[in-house]
C-alpha cells in the first residue's frame, strides 16, 4: 500500500506556499502552482513515468482560488491520489477534478472574506495605531504578524485537508462552517468601521454670519455633530463603499473622485483643511 511520506507532503506543502501563482496568467490563473504541489506527491505513488504522466493530467484544468485558504484543496487532492494510487473503486481523475471544481469557488468566497476582508483589515489598523508618529514599529508588526499567520494557517489547513481527505468538503462549506464564516466577518465588518472612526475625520468649514454680526448664527460642522456625530466621514466611507462594491469603479478612480470633491469642497469653501497663512 503506497503511502505518502511526510516529507513529501512538506515539500508539495512548500511548493504550493510559495509557487501558487507560478506562470500566472489570465487563462491558467494558478493552474501551474497545482501542478508544482502536486508533482512531489505523484512521483512518490507511481514509479513510472507513464503513470506519473497520466496522473499529472488530471491537475492540468484550470484553477483559481484564494490561495491561503485554497491549501486545503491541496491537502485533500493529495489525500484523494493516495487514494486512487492504491486503487480505491469509487475515486479516478474525474473524481479528483470535480471535487477542485467544486471547491475553488466557495473557497474564493470564504478566503476573500475572512482573508482579504477581514484579517488584512484588522492586522493594518493595528498596524496604523502602532505607526502614530512615524514609528516603524507599525510595519515591523504587520510583516511579522502576517507572515506568521500565513505560514501556520496555510500549512494547517493543507494537513487538515489531507487528513479529511473527501470528508473536508462538510467541514468546510456545510451550514456550521457558515455560521462561524459569517461571525468572523461580521466581527471584521465592526473592526473596519472602528479604523474608519478613529483614522478618517472629515469636517466642513461652511458658516453663516448675519450682517453686522459678530458671530456666525449657523455654524454648520455644530449642527451635523448635534445630530450624527462625525456624519461627514460616516457618509464617505459609504459613498466609496458604494462605488467600489455596487459601481464597480477601480479603487484609483474613487481616491480621483475624492481628491476632486476635496478640491472643489475647499474651493468654495465648505471643507475646513485647519490651516491658515
Amino acid at each position: 500500500m503506497a503511502k505518502i511520506s511526510k516529507k513529501t507532503l512538506n515539500k508539495s506543502f512548500r511548493n504550493w506556499y510559495y509557487g501558487h501563482l507560478t506562470c500566472f496568467s489570465q487563462e491558467h490563473m494558478q493552474t501551474f502552482g497545482y501542478l508544482c504541489a502536486m508533482l512531489p506527491i505523484v512521483e512518490e505513488l507511481y514509479k513510472t513515468k507513464e503513470e506519473q504522466k497520466k496522473a499529472m493530467e488530471t491537475y492540468t484544468a484550470f484553477f483559481n482560488t484564494e490561495p491561503q485558504v485554497g491549501s486545503v484543496v491541496v491537502g485533500i487532492t493529495a489525500s484523494l491520489e493516495e487514494a486512487k494510487a492504491n486503487g480505491a473503486d469509487d475515486i479516478n481523475a474525474e473524481t479528483i477534478n470535480g471535487l477542485r471544481a467544486g471547491l475553488m469557488g466557495p473557497l474564493a468566497g470564504i478566503g476573500d472574506s475572512l482573508v482579504v476582508g477581514t484579517l488584512i483589515p484588522i492586522l493594518l489598523g493595528v498596524a496604523m495605531g502602532l505607526s502614530s508618529g512615524g514609528s516603524p514599529i507599525g510595519a515591523i508588526f504587520y510583516i511579522i504578524v502576517w507572515n506568521l499567520l500565513i505560514t501556520f494557517g496555510m500549512r494547517f489547513l493543507y494537513f487538515k485537508g489531507y487528513e479529511l481527505g473527501g470528508k473536508a468538503i462538510d467541514f468546510l462549506v456545510g451550514e456550521q462552517a457558515t455560521a462561524i464564516r459569517e461571525s468572523i466577518v461580521m466581527l471584521g465588518t465592526i473592526v473596519i468601521g472602528a479604523v474608519a472612526a478613529t483614522w478618517i475625520n472629515i469636517k466642513t468649514g461652511f458658516t453663516m454670519t448675519a450682517a453686522g454680526a459678530d458671530k456666525p448664527f449657523l455654524v454648520l460642522q455644530n449642527t451635523l455633530d448635534g445630530v450624527f456625530p462625525n456624519i461627514l466621514s460616516a457618509a464617505f466611507v459609504i459613498l466609496c463603499w458604494y462605488l467600489m462594491a455596487k459601481r464597480k469603479m477601480s479603487p484609483i478612480m474613487v481616491m480621483l473622485l475624492l481628491v476632486v470633491i476635496a478640491f472643489v469642497g475647499v474651493l468654495v469653501g465648505f471643507f475646513d483643511t485647519g490651516l491658515s497663512y
